[in-house]
């Protein structure tokens, strides 16, 4: 696995110029969505919203790392990760406004996004189980915050896997903070990375910041799942702003984080810096990523405007796959009121 951990991490890894810039594009998309979701949400254009940046490197990192059948399962705060798998993002942007997760019409292998910490880990080892049942050769990331480590969920699902050698690589984004809660007061490991260790596979450390090292990890992690041995993967990264946007930093957390700079500073700039040094990109390269992903945020944000308001028959409609007759009760109950 990658281990190599600080600011040298970027010269360390070898990379393709087309794959570079690549990453780099989807991180600067990631970014303008960022951004803009937040603006949207200031002005009432949604009730809530989780803001990633800073975990951009980690999240397009990870996801140009799937191969084409490889299942994702993702947490609330895994946009970049789904836009750099293909996830159109006006499907983002709708379901902030409460509509169906997945308004277009795509067969991505993705599993919809959990809100509730944790609970898509043992749904993402149920689904790696039922591939090695069927005899299915991809394998399943499942993405989660570090905050998620504190939950039965997260012990439930690692053990479920070493047992039954699932093939599914956890992927832990410790971005320093469950909501107001730092690391080190959630426990007493010196890692997340080796709580794996307990559960009889293998984890690893990677810089997060690093979306060249986060890609090649993953890719070693998804191999060897798919070999069946489950793995455990904690990128270190940093989360530059709030929880949500109900949430206020401020009040927990100083701006001088006791970090080391390579995991605070700005990923998107970091590689920005790095891949002109290195003659891959220009500034005019940078530019035109960002006016095409301004262009890909107004027509997203028109199309997700454009989605029609559901019935209040959508309510029941896919509770069971049978209506029962206190189901069909409430409907009509509640057509009544209409």
């Amino acid at each position: 696995m990658h281990r190599v951990i600080g600011e040298r991490a970027l010269d360390a890894t070898p990379f393709d110029a087309d794959d570079a810039r690549a990453l780099l594009e989807d991180m600067i998309r990631a970014r303008r969505f960022d951004e803009r979701a937040v603006a949207l949400q200031r002005r009432g254009w949604m009730s809530g919203y989780p803001p990633f940046a800073g975990q951009e490197a980690t999240q397009v990192g990870a996801a140009h790392a799937l191969a084409a059948d490889d299942w994702l399962f993702p947490t609330y705060r895994s946009n970049a990760m789904q836009l750099a798998r293909g996830v159109p993002m006006s499907d983002l942007l709708a379901f902030r406004r409460g509509h169906p997760e997945f308004t277009s019409d795509h067969d991505l292998p993705i599993f919809p996004q959990a809100v509730p910490i944790a609970t898509q880990l043992p749904h993402a080892v149920g689904a790696g189980m039922a591939a090695d049942h069927m005899e299915n050769d991809h394998a399943i990331l499942c993405d989660f915050g570090d905050g998620a480590t504190s939950e039965g969920d997260f012990h439930e699902a690692l053990n479920f896997a070493g047992v039954f050698d699932a093939p599914v690589v956890f992927l832990c984004e410790n971005n320093g903070w469950a909501i107001s809660l730092p690391r080190e007061r959630q426990t007493a490991s010196p890692t997340i990375a080796e709580k794996a260790s307990a559960y009889g596979f293998e984890g690893a450390q990677v810089d997060g910041m690093d979306p060249l090292a986060v890609r090649g990890a993953i890719e070693e992690a998804l191999d060897r799942a798919r070999d069946g041995e489950p793995v455990l993967v904690e990128s270190l990264t940093y989360r530059r702003g709030a929880h949500t946007t109900s949430d206020d930093p401020s009040r927990y957390r100083d701006d001088g984080p006791d970090l080391p700079a390579w995991r605070t500073h700005d990923p998107v700039e970091r590689f920005v810096e790095y891949l002109t040094d290195q003659g891959v990109v220009d500034e005019a390269f940078v530019e035109e990523c960002e006016t095409a992903a301004n262009d890909e945020l107004d027509d997203a944000v028109e199309t997700a405007e454009g989605v029609p308001e559901p019935g209040s028959d959508e309510l029941f409609a896919h509770v069971y796959a049978e209506p029962t007759p206190e189901l069909d009760r409430q409907r009509a109950s509640l057509a009544g009121e209409d």
